[in-house]
């Protein structure tokens, strides 16, 4: 009875044996033919040959490039870097954190240049008046609260989107890294269906936007620094040049101790 039941147990075992034919016939087939030496080169031509770069909105980072490819650059001063941001050694996860400062800070800009003459011309509900660097004290605090906490919500998805999480065991892993795939200032965000589809169209636009955000913070900086100094609003002193300027004297309506 033992025997019969040993015997059993060997013939299940080899059932689930490779069989030592089928395995040297396989080696023997899977031995691939030598290659020529046309076909060796071309091989390892392929082997050394760089990994595609993946592009981002038509963009595919480039080393022997300034600012590794981005666009931006226009005449007549082609590429313009005299503080050295996207020199020669800078990385690219640093270039395209710049980049996204730009971007970023000149759609502020844009916006502001637009709020301080609005602002400054149209009553808001609040009443507030005056020159636009005077305004937001004159808001009330639970709004100003409310704005606060509005753009605090903008800057997390914002950073969700393009920002590499932290790694909270080695900070220094992840720290002011951006997302491989993130394309500096690209939020996902367009109800007006506005974004080309197109590569070069799309770096066209790019730059538009960035020439008028740079234009935008040297305006609105200008705007911000006159109304610290004399205290008027911009129509104000609009027209006080233009009266300065025509030979007219600006202050021939002020009365005896009135300041304007």
């Amino acid at each position: 009875m033992k025997l019969v039941i040993l015997s059993a147990a060997i013939s299940a075992v080899s059932a689930f044996a490779p069989s030592a034919t089928t395995s040297i016939s396989s080696v023997l087939n899977s031995t691939p033919e030598p290659l020529s030496d046309a076909e060796e080169i071309a091989a390892a031509e392929e082997a050394a040959a760089p990994a595609p770069v993946a592009t981002i909105n038509g963009w595919a980072p480039d080393a022997g490039l300034p600012c590794f490819g981005l666009p931006g650059v226009v005449a007549p001063t082609g590429f313009f870097d005299p503080l050295g941001f996207a020199q020669t050694g800078i990385s690219l996860n640093d270039v395209k954190r710049n980049r996204e400062a730009e971007l970023m800070h000149g759609r502020v800009a844009m916006i502001a240049s637009v709020g301080y003459l609005a602002g400054e011309a149209v009553s808001g509900p609040f009443n507030a008046v005056g020159p636009a660097n005077d305004q937001l004290q004159q808001i009330p605090f639970p709004v100003v609260l409310l704005l606060g906490l509005a753009i605090g919500n903008v800057e997390i998805k914002r950073a969700q989107r393009g920002w590499v999480e932290p790694d909270l065991g080695n900070w220094n892993k992840t720290l002011w890294t951006l997302r491989e795939n993130y394309y500096p200032g690209d939020l996902d965000f367009d109800p007006l269906g506005l974004k080309p589809t197109e590569a070069k169209d799309f770096a066209s636009m790019q730059t538009r936007e960035l020439q008028n955000g740079r234009l935008a913070m040297l305006g609105v900086a200008g705007m911000c620094a006159q109304e610290l100094v004399n205290h008027r609003t911009i129509m104000e002193t609009f027209s006080f040049y233009s009266k300065v300027y025509s030979g007219s004297d600006p202050y021939a309506m002020c009365g005896d101790m009135v300041v304007c």
